[in-house]
């Protein structure tokens, strides 16, 4: 059975920091390529940052290059994304995603995390 499992969100001022963390079970990690997406209130579900298997080529949304740093550790099947100078605009539900394959891609979703951003 398929796992990942956020965790690390929060309520944060403007300008402050969080570390989400999501791990994964049931799955053979380093194979997949991981992602991080967010959903605001009223707002379709959005790429914030992917990182590739084994390579460590990372790719960021516009909105949260230079803020945001997407890292892994295959060794602990766990994918994080570091958060820093947090928008009220980087509110919504963090999820992470576990994809493999190009043609007919078999994709993971986490039940997310809620991140807020509000002074």
């Amino acid at each position: 059975q398929v796992q990942l499992v956020e965790s690390g969100g929060g309520l944060v001022q403007p300008g402050g920091s969080l570390r989400l963390s999501c791990a994964a079970s049931g799955i053979t990690f380093s194979m997949y390529d991981m992602g991080w997406y967010r959903q605001a209130p009223g707002k379709e579900r959005e790429l914030v940052a992917i990182i590739i298997r084994r390579g460590g080529i990372a790719n960021y949304a516009d909105s949260v290059k230079g803020r945001f740093t997407i890292s892994r550790d295959n060794a602990k099947n766990t994918v994080y994304l570091q958060m820093n100078v947090l928008k009220p605009e980087d509110t919504g539900v963090y999820y992470c995603n576990a994809k493999i394959g190009t043609t007919v891609p078999t994709t993971y979703w986490g039940q997310g995390t809620q991140v807020s951003v509000s002074s």
